[in-house]
């Protein structure tokens, strides 16, 4: 049997059933159901059924009948649809006015439930877009890992997916790090180019608040930087690509990739910026400031008909500096227009390895990158303005179906815990919470020190030598520790608890998918390949086997609601809730030693199917499925 989804199709059939309610025992009239607060969900309590819908309460008052006396109509009503009396084994009334449906479970293992179809097209999503002055820390790595599982988890559901990383070659951060270069040498043993420019950058600064005058190298710099062609400018661009391919080598060893890379540079030389300017100098809306503080400065007035009078934003945004100099956001519009194949201008492209595309002044033109029907960045909550400024360009330029398809997937920074603040060396008599991260003062985890040591841990605890490395396992548990968390929330990131090996980790994740394969394995040497077709009969379920059905049987779910919502978290949720369930399974109901033939294959197909869904999870978390621990 094919069908959707299993919840959808029970609350499909619950809508269909309601109905015919209304018009079995009210007047026949539809109207007001989006009013009613139906639920159809999955009870807390196993006895209370697999799923249970609240709508006999939610049409008492309407139909002026008892909530039990509808309950029972309704229960009955349901029991004549075909596909609900196909794939329950129940379907029950509960006080106050509940209707509880019981999975036939063989049933439901023999259906073939398939996800929505993604839509044609294709979706781009850039994300990590670090500034190219020094190495990466915590902080960007979240960004990272939740942009890179947005991709995994939007190919699974069947989309086409372009993942984008932004270079701003042209910012201030790369300027003051090419101004500490010429002017501020920095002492002291560094592995890598990365690591001595975070100690240059945090230096340069402290720098400028004891010699103002050398912040004016900074601007000297940046215009050097966007005209090119320059010693100056070389030397940002040498500085910049070799930082870029550090961060690369970093995000690699968290399973993180890319298909392009975009330069600012080359937006700026290619006349992207100019060709936007164009654009918007048509909407009456990119006008020059002549008077006050602003003048001299070309801004994006906001529209005041379509600005809410209750918005936070009502500041109009500079897009080009009185001194003639583009704010990141102007340039951040013409990538968007390009992004959807607005601007009528094209990059061109070149190899940069391992089959990662960059933008290039000299290249191979017309290849298939960017037109995407659906824009996805992945930029903190801090940067909601300047992305709601570009939503307006958009809009302001009448493609407003591109501004709708804007998504902006914000999450919460990264900050450091008292004890990982003090480690750091920072002065935590305030007695704050929290304390957040500089990269101006230099404060701050780096990704890779963060890596070594999660490492020795992993090695520290573990004796077994063999299977997956430390340093996989090492970037498994800090990926899933980043994303575990809703995206709104602040990560108050703490050493000693990002290294956990216990609990809700993806080391616990791995352990469990592993011990599903030893089971597997030890079956295989006994008997045989286990048969992964559903055994002919399933036993008297006790409570594990039922929770872990349950749970098994809402993955789909789960994967079309985090695709709907951008919300990695509700993966790392599901799987770790699976993983423990399994465990629960694994202790309470013995599955080689099981006894009787027909349990025994019950049970070990479940282990299989408990394989192959944690195994899918894992893959759209970016984490290893590793057959041995």
């Amino acid at each position: 049997m094919g069908m959707g989804m299993l919840g959808q199709q029970v609350r499909t059939s619950v809508e269909n059933g309601v109905i015919a309610l209304l018009r079995e025992v009210g007047d026949g009239s539809l109207t007001g159901m989006e009013e009613l607060r139906l639920t159809v969900e999955q009870p807390g309590q196993l006895r209370h059924g697999d799923y249970a819908t609240n709508a006999p309460l939610q049409l008492t008052k309407r139909l002026r009948l008892p909530p039990m006396k509808l309950a029972e109509q309704l229960a009955r009503i349901l029991q004549r649809d075909p596909w609900l009396g196909a794939i329950m084994a129940r379907i029950e009334t509960a006080p106050p006015g509940f209707v509880n449906f019981y999975i036939d479970w063989r049933e439901w293992a023999c259906c073939s439930f398939t996800l929505p179809p993604a839509p044609s097209g294709k979706v781009i999503i850039e994300h990590t877009s670090i500034n190219p002055n020094k190495s990466s820390h915590v902080g960007h790595l979240r960004n990272s890992c939740i942009g890179d599982t947005l991709g995994r988890l939007l190919k699974r559901l069947g989309y086409k997916v372009e993942i984008h990383n932004y270079i701003d070659d042209l910012g201030n951060q790369l300027a003051d790090t090419v101004v500490g270069l010429l002017n501020l040498p920095v002492k002291g043993k560094h592995q890598r180019f990365g690591d001595y420019c975070w100690d240059l950058y945090a230096a340069v600064n402290r720098r400028y608040e004891e010699e103002p005058e050398l912040a004016g190298e900074r601007s000297r710099v940046l215009h050097a930087l966007e005209e090119g062609g320059s010693n100056l400018a070389w030397l940002g661009t040498l500085t910049a690509e070799r930082i870029v391919r550090e961060h690369l080598e970093e995000m690699a060893g968290f399973q993180i990739g890319y298909d392009l890379l975009v330069w600012e540079s080359n937006i700026v030389r290619e006349g992207f910026w100019d060709a936007a300017a164009q654009l918007l100098a048509t909407t009456g809306l990119f006008v020059q400031v002549e008077e006050g503080k602003l003048a001299g400065c070309r801004i994006l007035k906001q529209n005041e008909e379509e600005t809410p009078a209750d918005s936070e934003y009502v500041a109009d945004k500079v897009l080009v500096r009185s001194n003639g100099i583009l704010t990141y956001t102007a340039k951040d519009i013409a990538y968007h227009l390009w992004k959807f194949g607005l601007l009528g201008r094209d990059f061109r492209y070149k190899p940069w390895g391992g089959g990662l595309w960059t933008t290039a002044e000299e290249g191979e033109a017309a290849l298939p990158f960017g037109s995407g029907d659906m824009v996805i960045n992945v930029i903190d909550q801090r940067q909601e303005y300047p992305q709601a400024v570009v939503k307006q360009a958009l809009a302001a330029l009448g493609f407003r179906q591109q501004a709708d398809r804007l998504r902006h997937v914000a999450y919460g920074v990264v900050s450091l815990s008292p004890a990982s603040a003090a480690e750091l060396g920072v002065d935590t008599s305030a007695g704050k919470a929290s304390y957040a991260m500089s990269g101006r003062q230099g404060i701050g985890i780096r990704s890779l020190t963060l890596l070594s040591r999660m490492e020795e841990i992993i090695c520290s605890k573990s004796a077994n030598k063999e299977g997956i490395s430390s340093q996989a396992l090492a970037a498994a548990a800090i990926r899933y520790y980043l994303l575990r968390y809703n995206l709104q929330t602040e990560v108050v990131f703490d050493l000693e608890q990002a290294t956990e090996v216990t609990g809700n980790t993806g080391i616990y994740l791995m352990y469990a998918y592993a011990r599903s394969c030893n089971v597997l394995g030890k079956a295989k040497e006994a008997s045989g390949p286990v048969a992964a077709t559903v055994p002919e009969s399933f036993p008297l379920l006790a409570e594990e086997e039922h929770a872990l059905l349950r749970h098994l049987s809402g993955w789909q779910e789960t994967l079309a609601a985090a695709g709907a919502e951008l919300a990695p978290h509700l993966i790392a949720n599901y799987a770790y809730e699976l993983a423990a369930l399994f465990n629960q399974f694994y202790a309470h109901c013995p599955i080689l030693k099981a006894g009787e033939e027909t349990l025994l294959r019950f049970r070990l197909w479940l282990t299989d199917r408990f394989r192959e869904t944690l195994g899918d999870a894992l893959q759209v978390l970016g984490l290893p499925a590793p057959e041995s621990m």
